[in-house]
């Protein structure tokens, strides 16, 4: 979760100033935070989170001890390929995120016949991908969703407008899934050489390779 860190800044010799933060994580602002009240620099500090929801640092020191165990810092990699020939689509996400201390890496694909287009496969990746975090229990948090597809990131973060009705119907169930799970969602337009994993996962399914598995890594992606 990023937040910003909002106080009134004390010097030592009496002078007060408003003092505002950049948005950084949570963990990283409880850090400052209790260092500015161990100097006694900082007063009424509070905590805004990136939906102007406000903490105290107790609060927040609460929330972040309870999401340490489930899954958090979560982002989702997602690409579809639809194969006019064939008529089927592959659909690739890769999931990352926190959990225990760990950084965690789930990879999921899937072959469906039922789609037209190369965007509807685009939608149904990242709902695909919102659906594993369903299976993980994810809710109340923010996410990162992450993809290549000017159409589908465009159209959900409210720049394009949705004129066609199929793709509609797709913003409609991914926006309905994501209110049901209370997930906040921050969309991230990237390169297809960025999105290589969720690309060649996509790919696989389209070879009929299946992709589960869970994996702990090194770092976030």
């Amino acid at each position: 979760m990023k937040v910003r860190i909002e106080c009134t800044y004390k010097t030592a010799k009496g002078t007060n100033a408003a003092f505002r933060s950049e948005e950084m994580n949570a963990s990283k602002g409880i850090v400052i935070a209790e260092d500015l009240e161990r100097t006694e620099r900082g007063k009424n500090l509070l905590f805004i989170d990136s939906y102007e929801n406000t903490w105290n640092l107790k609060e927040l020191k609460e929330f972040m001890k309870e999401v340490e165990t489930e899954p958090h810092n979560i982002t989702i990699y997602f690409d579809g390929g639809f194969n006019l020939e064939t008529r089927r689509s592959g659909l690739g996400c890769a999931i990352y995120y926190e959990q225990n201390g760990k950084s965690l890496r789930l990879r999921r694909n899937a072959l469906v016949q039922e789609l037209n287009t190369n965007n509807e496969a685009e939608y149904a990746a990242l709902h695909l991908g919102i659906r594993e975090l369903d299976h993980l229990h994810v809710h109340d948090l923010p996410v990162r969703l992450v993809g290549d597809s000017q159409v589908v990131i465009n159209q959900l973060n409210g720049e394009w407008p949705c004129l066609e009705e199929e793709l509609s119907k797709w913003a409609d169930r991914i926006e309905g899934k994501l209110s049901q799970m209370g997930l906040q969602p921050e969309y991230e337009l990237i390169s297809r050489k960025k999105n290589r994993e969720a690309d060649k996962l996509a790919s696989q399914a389209l070879k009929e390779i299946e992709i589960t598995s869970t994996i702990e890594t090194d770092t976030m992606s």
